[in-house]
């Protein structure tokens, strides 16, 4: 399993950090070139490596994490997703003025399997910010829950397995009609929750 992130942001350099902690290696992208990655790649370890947009995007995972505005162009021109799984932590919201998108009553995940054709789209880390992405997941005599959402049920299974390796707790809140508006934010129930599952 190979791993590329779009975006390295707070929420896609949480991620790699956190997946690199996993020992997971893993390709992180932005719009401005490898090139300009290289502290962080370094600061994040062996298992993180720059790469391109296109090379982040050929992996078997694929998480995109990138602020709403500029979603089209990052996801514009990129090869055929090939039922690969693509995992959307964006949000319809963002810096300065936090003015939500006008979605036309979808929801935000909804609008971005539309920018990802032929991917199977699961819905995942949107809910927590970075700090607690990145904190450590044991919490509280539990594990921290991370929720995903997802049409494809064999794509739902396989972002399961990598939650619950790197140290949370999976909930699963089935097809994205239902789960990605629990979560979407603004909007959703779940996002301002900061929940454990005791064990």
């Amino acid at each position: 399993m190979s791993i590329g992130i779009i975006g390295a942001g707070a929420i896609g350099s949480a991620i790699a950090e956190i997946l690199s902690r996993a020992g997971i290696d893993v390709t992180v992208s932005n719009s401005r070139g490898p090139d300009t990655l290289a502290d962080l790649a370094k600061r994040l370890g062996p298992h993180v490596h720059a790469g391109t947009r296109e090379q982040a995007a050929e992996q078997d995972i694929v998480f995109v994490a990138v602020n709403w505005s500029k979603l089209p162009r990052a996801m514009a021109g990129l090869p055929d997703w090939n039922g690969r799984i693509v995992i959307d932590t964006n949000n319809s919201i963002e810096a300065p003025l936090f003015q939500p998108f006008e979605l036309h009553g979808k929801t935000s995940s909804e609008v971005f399997a539309g920018m990802v054709p032929g991917a199977r789209v699961v819905k995942a880390f949107s809910h927590l910010s970075p700090d607690l992405l990145t904190a450590d997941p044991a919490a509280r005599g539990g594990r921290r829950v991370l929720f995903l959402s997802g049409d494809d049920r064999e794509a739902r299974q396989t972002v399961r397995a990598l939650i619950d390796r790197l140290g949370f707790f999976s909930l699963d809140l089935g097809p994205l009609a239902v789960g990605s508006r629990l979560l979407q934010f603004p909007g959703g129930t779940l996002p301002a929750h900061h929940l454990v599952k005791v064990d």
